[in-house]
């Protein structure tokens, strides 16, 4: 950030008094710029034993597979987030189920949150995706997933099923995690 957005006057990267942390702050007009992370919402859409995935056609990870998600809009709710992102990307309707996957990325300030969710009719690639597709666990191309926070979500998932239970799993990704995982990839 170099101008502020309420005056227009540059600004500093500096920790305001009172705070713990650095953040933007305009000299000129006193507006403290507060920068939070961003929450990538999605589904995990079950239909009978196989699992939806899609596969991007957009930057980043274009053309690996990856669960309907992405970035929630100001004004909705995280499963409005999350069955609006699976409608975009795979053109399907889901009845939502519990809050499945928690995942952390302080490292690039995102949160995802993962539902499970019932695939409820047909489905077809939207304009983010090149194709969709169900896939039995057996099926799925782990080795080209598009990000660890989904083969995570997946894993819980297989781990899960036997048992019938899908509590929630929170975990964190670190800058490490990362770099081991795209180095499979």
């Amino acid at each position: 950030m170099n101008f502020c957005s309420q005056c227009g006057d540059k600004v500093r990267f500096a920790v305001p008094e009172g705070d713990d942390r650095p953040r933007y702050l305009c000299d000129a007009c006193g507006t403290i710029h507060y920068q939070n992370p961003r929450i990538v919402a999605g589904t995990l859409p079950v239909s009978g034993s196989k699992v939806l995935l899609c596969k991007r056609a957009i930057a980043p990870r274009k053309g690996y597979w990856t669960l309907p998600a992405g970035f929630m809009e100001n004004a909705e709710s995280t499963p409005q987030a999350a069955t609006r992102e699976t409608r975009e990307e795979a053109c399907a309707e889901v009845d939502l189920a519990n809050l499945y996957t928690l995942i952390d990325l302080p490292h690039i300030n995102q949160v995802f949150m993962i539902f499970r969710a019932e695939l409820v009719g047909g489905f077809s690639a939207g304009p983010e995706s090149l194709d969709v597709a169900l896939f039995e666990e057996h099926e799925i191309p782990w080795d080209e997933l598009a990000f660890i926070t989904i083969e995570r979500t997946l894993r819980h998932f297989y781990a899960d099923r036997p048992h019938d239970e899908f509590p929630l799993h929170i975990s964190m990704v670190t800058p490490e995690d990362r770099e081991r995982y795209l180095g499979s990839a």
